[in-house]
């Protein structure tokens, strides 16, 4: 019982910690050009994505196309909101990206990457919102290199016992 006790006084005590570090606006300016813009740079695997998010009506432009368009299946594009949502931003910025290197799914990854980082330099009250869920974070995971004698980066050739 005492066990407890200390473990919710540990934990209200890190919250409270947490809350007090996060807030503090003195310190934080937001990065933003003379159009009231936010850029940013995502990338995942071989995909790099270049992103402006600026107030607007929640329209995302990718490559010059509307994302239904681009980012046909609707799991690549709930991957692209999630930061959005994460942050209760969805609806009030409007995003325009350009992409290249890679594929779909590599793709909508970069761009989220982008959008997690360029409505942090537009709004950095939203870094604690957005850090814990992991949207800040390049995801370091990129195919694994072939090696000599082998057919594949793993896969080995058939065995033959004689």
């Amino acid at each position: 019982m005492a066990e407890e006790n200390k473990f919710t006084e540990l934990k209200t005590t890190l919250i409270k910690a947490r809350t007090a570090e996060a807030v503090d606006p003195s310190k934080i300016d937001s990065k933003r050009d003379s159009k009231g813009r936010a850029y940013a740079t995502g990338r995942r695997k071989e995909s790099v994505a270049r992103v402006w998010i600026k107030p607007g009506t929640g329209k995302i432009t990718v490559n010059g196309r509307d994302e239904t368009v681009y980012f046909a299946r609707p799991v690549l594009r709930m991957i692209l909101r999630q930061p959005l949502i994460a942050a209760g931003r969805d609806g009030q910025f409007d995003v325009v990206v350009t992409v290249n290197g890679g594929g779909l799914s590599g793709q909508a990854g970069a761009v989220r990457h982008g959008i997690s980082r360029a409505l942090v330099n537009y709004e950095p009250t939203l870094r604690p919102v957005l850090k814990p869920g992991g949207f800040l974070t390049r995801d370091p995971r990129a195919v694994e290199r072939k090696k000599y004698g082998r057919p594949k980066a793993r896969r080995s050739f058939q065995f033959s016992k004689r």
